[in-house]
């Protein structure tokens, strides 16, 4: 019968440094018994992923997706080699793989490019030799053999993946923090760290700006039904879990409250109101690798109106230059942009059965005199687009009134 499989993923800050790479070493092999086997997912160290972006920036404004890929796939490797050394250093077996070497086969869209397959060959040929397999997290191949990479947080892509692949027994993903929080800590000192969390809030949570994880990772994970446990690689204390359904007795109307700084807004002036204009501006701005979020037109009296969306803020330079090509093809009016938004949202499966939960946002947000901008729903959620200087007022305005400080 073969070993249960535990695929573990630590993030930057956990192999910051040679002295966390000892302790993350260290933590790998207490999790390492006889009777299971270990996948290690690293990503870079530290700030690496930022130098290196800022190096290709000192050489170029406008660098080639298929270079930024070479170059950016070399922090992982450089992390998942000195992991196995840590090991090695402690008395035990371990090995070092690219995510070519383990077979991670990928779309050709260089820097979010998509995973079609693994075949991870090598790591069930590494496991059934006791060794502790650690993998360069971020990055595939095509199979032109051309280095691709998954995007920002595309490590925790890489575990939950493998974790598919290697059907194992959970996959934990280790990080600076103890687990998923009813809000940022650092913005609200009483934020409460969730025991049990569902893959739909989850996921609705980090598409609207937590950062604990990548949302396409959570994507995977729900699709396949992978556990997925947020632990702090500072501490043992257990994290949060992350799994298709919780034991609450009764869903709360709120779990978390969400800030995310990294859109922008684009307005398009002086659009005309006729039918086909929306899908003709959202079509260029797609063939501009350009993905958009909230979008609002104004009611049209005059046959002519205004259309607002939201984009994040590295897409901000082509989506700007797609909407002033489209806008002139269309002869509209200017073409507007703010960088100084946040989009501040409130997550829970309970919306479902609660009502008032958006009222009672809104009446909070404008009690605090925080002015809404742009509003968009889901069935678990309510988002805002509000100036940024409001933003950590309004977390710690809609936090309490949800009750979430325990």
């Amino acid at each position: 019968m073969a070993k249960p499989i535990i695929v573990q993923k630590f993030g930057g800050s956990s192999v910051a440094n040679i002295d966390r790479i000892k302790v993350v070493a260290q933590r790998i092999l207490e999790s390492k018994t006889k009777r299971n086997n270990i996948v290690v997912v690293v990503s870079a160290l530290g700030d690496t992923t930022d130098d290196l972006v800022d190096l290709a920036a000192k050489i170029s404004e406008h660098p080639p997706e298929r270079e930024m890929d070479m170059l950016m796939s070399t922090g992982e490797q450089i992390s998942s080699a000195l992991v196995a050394m840590a090991i090695q250093e402690l008395g035990h077996d371990a090995i070092s793989f690219t995510g070519a070497q383990v077979g991670i086969l990928t779309d050709d869209i260089h820097t979010k490019a998509k995973i079609q397959n693994i075949s991870a060959r090598s790591i069930r040929k590494a496991l059934k030799e006791n060794k502790i397999v650690i993998v360069a997290g971020f990055q595939g191949v095509t199979k032109n053999n051309e280095i691709t990479t998954l995007g920002r947080g595309g490590s925790d892509l890489t575990a939950v993946a493998l974790a598919m692949a290697l059907k194992a027994q959970v996959c934990e993903i280790f990080t600076d923090v103890e687990g998923i929080y009813t809000t940022d800590p650092r913005i609200v000192r009483e934020a409460q760290k969730i025991k049990e969390i569902t893959f739909d809030e989850m996921l609705e949570m980090a598409s609207l700006g937590a950062q604990v994880m990548q949302p396409r990772s959570i994507e995977v994970a729900r699709r396949f039904n992978i556990p997925l446990h947020v632990r702090s690689s500072f501490s043992k204390e257990e994290g949060t879990m992350i799994v298709k359904n919780t034991q609450k007795l009764e869903d709360l109307a709120v779990s978390g409250i969400t800030c995310n700084k990294a859109e922008a807004k684009i307005t398009i002036c002086g659009v005309q109101d006729k039918p086909g204009v929306a899908a003709e501006i959202f079509t260029q701005i797609s063939k501009a690798g350009v993905s958009v979020d909230t979008i609002v037109q104004n009611v049209s009296h005059t046959r002519q109106t205004d259309i607002s969306f939201t984009v994040l803020k590295t897409d901000l330079t082509k989506a700007i230059k797609a909407s002033q090509s489209i806008a002139e093809k269309l002869k509209a009016g200017d073409v507007l942009h703010d960088k100084n938004v946040a989009r501040i949202s409130i997550v829970g499966s309970g919306m479902r059965s609660h009502r008032g939960v958006a009222a009672k946002m809104f009446q909070t947000l404008a009690e605090n005199e925080v002015n809404i901008e742009m509003i968009t729903t889901s069935d678990i959620s309510v988002s805002c687009i509000i100036d940024q200087s409001q933003a950590e007022r309004a977390v710690k305005a809609l936090h309490k009134a949800f009750s979430l400080e325990g």
